[in-house]
């Protein structure tokens, strides 16, 4: 069976990447000596799986530690004219609906630009630098988020976006062991926390976060070092290179969106279930509510509802039910109540999983649906994400 979910027709399709148009990162001719196949993904030549294949990888990266390459991923740094930090957090607060004023020092949060009519542009990590804040961005949607930047943010904002460093994860329980090696500092680092430290020779930007469900780390190093970086890490047993593939199963277990397939420009945040993301000032009543674009339609729908919900789907059978597929409430019914947005096996709770959105009506767990494919209704039932337990590293 294959359990690639992330084809590279598939890829191309959802970015409308053309092959000779595709960008190379620092760590191509590495993954070449590993044996990667390589795929387009948001403008770049990706490793989809390696020679062990995406199962072996997702699996390794649960139980020790996988290495992901996501250079093509989007680094950006805000700095303030005036020297004040607050004055731009308030001035990008007006572009996501999380608390990035009050964000303590050294430590990052999971965000989303919104737009006028409420849909999510891009999600996104900030993390509070002490004299600038600095924005990892998704890479199919960077140059989109630049722009927006650009054409939003106050004259106080200087926008960088970084060229000249490589962004690496590393994820799995063995992460702390394998990176701790190198400075214990490392241990003292919990769920969304940052660190900057000089490691081999140069200085890495470190957080505490990951894209897996898993502990782990990211870790941004100049391109100059990056390969030496890389292979270092891979000297540890514990630490083996990790594709597109597996971490497209490792996030769909973790019951992680992905930008394109689970939430888009019409996706509310309400409807993709992001509400916990929303922090309490900017809500209603709060200290600092609304004032961020979409406001209107979000704070209403938090208080009130939506039509639709992003549920966690489970097939009566083995077959995945991917993307696209429609979803219906009985055997008979012609009207679709939903559609798959993400769909595949997770090799770790060994069934075949999915997500998507049905009518609110439809969205308590436990709820028997019907899954359309290619002809056939297949039952299946909400259930709740994530399909795993979370094994970050929190704080006491």
């Amino acid at each position: 069976m294959n359990y690639v979910h992330l084809n590279s027709a598939d890829i191309s399709a959802n970015y409308g990447v053309n092959m000779a148009e595709t960008k190379k990162t620092t760590l191509y001719d590495l993954h070449h000596s590993l044996g990667a196949k390589m795929v387009p993904f948001a403008g770049y030549e990706m490793p989809v799986q390696y020679q062990t294949g995406v199962m072996k990888e997702h699996i390794h990266t649960r139980n020790k530690a996988g290495l992901f390459d996501v250079s093509h991923m989007g680094q950006i740094i805000i700095r303030p004219r005036n020297g004040n930090i607050l004055d731009i957090s308030a001035s990008l607060e007006k572009l996501i609906p999380i608390d990035i004023i009050d964000l303590p020092k050294n430590t990052q949060r999971y965000g989303f630009f919104t737009h006028e009519n409420g849909g999510i542009i891009d999600d996104l990590m900030v993390s509070n630098q002490g004299d600038h804040l600095f924005l990892v961005v998704n890479a199919g949607c960077k140059n989109t988020d630049i722009e927006h930047l650009k054409n939003n943010l106050d004259n106080n904002c200087i926008i960088e976006v970084i060229e000249n460093r490589s962004l690496i994860a590393l994820q799995g329980p063995k992460a702390e062991s394998a990176l701790s090696i190198l400075s214990n500092q490392i241990l003292d680092m919990c769920f969304m926390d940052t660190l900057k430290i000089q490691l081999l020779g140069f200085e890495a930007w470190i957080s505490r976060s990951g894209y897996t469900g898993e502990d782990g780390f990211e870790i941004s190093v100049p391109n100059d070092n990056i390969n030496e970086f890389v292979k270092y890490l891979l000297k540890n047993e514990d630490v083996k290179p990790i594709g597109l593939g597996a971490r497209d199963s490792l996030r769909l277990e973790a019951g992680l969106c992905l930008y394109g397939n689970d939430i888009d420009q019409n996706t509310s945040p309400t409807e993709a279930g992001l509400n916990w993301a929303i922090s309490k000032k900017r809500r209603e009543n709060g200290l600092r509510s609304g004032n961020f674009l979409g406001a209107k339609r979000i704070l209403d729908e938090i208080l009130n509802n939506t039509e639709i919900k992003r549920v966690g789907i489970i097939p009566t059978g083995r077959a995945p039910m991917r993307e696209g597929v429609e979803l219906f409430k009985d055997l008979n019914d012609m009207t679709p109540i939903g559609k798959i947005t993400s769909g595949g096996f997770g090799p770790t709770v060994q069934n075949a999983i999915s997500m998507g959105y049905v009518q609110t009506d439809f969205a308590t767990v436990g709820t028997k649906i019907f899954a359309d494919i290619r002809g056939k209704r297949m039952e299946a039932r909400i259930t709740t994400l994530p399909f795993i337990n979370l094994n970050f590293k929190r704080s006491n």
